[in-house]
């Protein structure tokens, strides 16, 4: 399988993590949206990343269907979302929060930094930053001594682990000595091999 896209971005990130823990064997073409759009637009129309081309030539696109995709590979038993019931819901709530939060992310550093400064929506830029902290609020509620939900790690921890990072990266007074439980996850999270080795070294 080939996994399109950068690591700086957290939604090719958890794919790429998840790729990892599931076991799956990967190589990762490390296009960026902002300088190989064409490239991109091979395996995504929309010129998104992640795309995730499978060994039979089918390509995946948008993260979300990629890791369900993935799940379905690995099997019930492995899959990082449970399939059914109350553990199902709660893996899935807590991936929304952690995804809406990077999603809050993008969009502030792209109206903070993207546009022309005399464009800029400094109040537009502070809904966004609100918003991505209300969702890292949530998580750092949910957060404890072990995994979000259960006692292994699930897509929600690795969605959470790539969006407080990636906040460290793009926003980072937004978290800096804020929600410690969260960060306590995430140093957890990122001490595995299978998704510390994913991290974003610019």
């Amino acid at each position: 399988m080939i996994l399109i896209g950068r690591n700086l971005s957290p939604f090719v990130r958890r794919t790429a993590a998840s790729l990892n823990l599931l076991g799956l064997p990967f190589t990762q073409s490390a296009l960026s949206t902002a300088d190989h759009a064409e490239q991109i637009a091979g395996f995504n129309p929309l010129r998104r990343v992640p795309a995730l081309s499978l060994d039979d030539g089918e390509v995946l696109v948008d993260s979300a269907a990629i890791l369900d995709a993935l799940d379905e590979i690995a099997g019930p038993e492995r899959a990082l979302v449970p399939p059914a019931g109350a553990p199902r819901r709660a893996v899935l709530r807590a991936v929304a929060l952690g995804q809406g939060a990077m999603e809050k992310l993008v969009a502030g550093y792209y109206e903070r930094d993207r546009r022309p400064k005399e464009l800029v929506w400094p109040a537009a830029v502070e809904r966004l930053a609100q918003q991505s902290a209300a969702g890292f609020a949530a998580l750092d509620a949910l957060a404890g001594e072990g995994w979000l939900v259960g006692e292994r790690i699930t897509q929600a921890d690795i969605t959470a682990t790539v969006a407080l990072d990636f906040a460290d990266i793009v926003m980072p007074a937004l978290v800096q000595g804020r929600f410690v439980r969260l960060a306590a996850l995430r140093d957890r999270a990122n001490a595995l091999p299978a998704i510390g080795s994913t991290r974003w070294v610019g």
